[in-house]
Formats: structure tokens, C-alpha cells, sequence
């Protein structure tokens, strides 16, 4: 299984209930954002994957860093 490291708000800063709400949806949006194209591309089959020069196990990191055209 693979793993990343999101941005995380530094400590000790001194933000705004404001920017802090901004940021927890903006987390939100972006971890919807790669599940979805987690979701897209393990429906494609293993030759449409291959196509794109994909394996089923690169689909967790390219859901996180995208690739062109998902």
C-alpha cells in the first residue's frame, strides 16, 4: 500500500479559525479529488492501464500526483 504526506498546517503559526476552516476544506476537496481518480482508474482494465504505461500497482500513486487526462 502506498503512502503520502500531505501539507499540514505549521505548528505554532498563529491562523485565523478562518484560514484554518479554509484549509480543512481544501484537505477535503483534495482527498475527494484522489479517491476519485483512484475510482476511474481501477475500472480500467489491465490493457487499457497498460496503454497508459500503468500497472494496477501504480494506480495509488498516480490517484495522488494525477496523471494527464485524469
Amino acid at each position: 500500500m502506498a503512502t503520502t504526506t500531505l501539507p499540514r498546517l505549521a505548528t505554532g503559526s498563529h491562523l485565523s479559525l478562518t484560514e484554518i476552516a479554509v484549509a480543512l476544506f481544501e484537505g477535503i476537496v483534495e482527498g475527494r479529488d484522489i479517491a476519485t481518480r483512484y475510482e476511474r482508474l481501477s475500472r480500467l482494465s489491465n490493457s487499457e492501464l497498460a496503454r497508459l504505461g500503468l500497472t494496477r500497482q501504480d494506480l495509488p500513486r498516480v490517484a495522488v500526483n494525477g496523471i494527464k487526462g485524469f
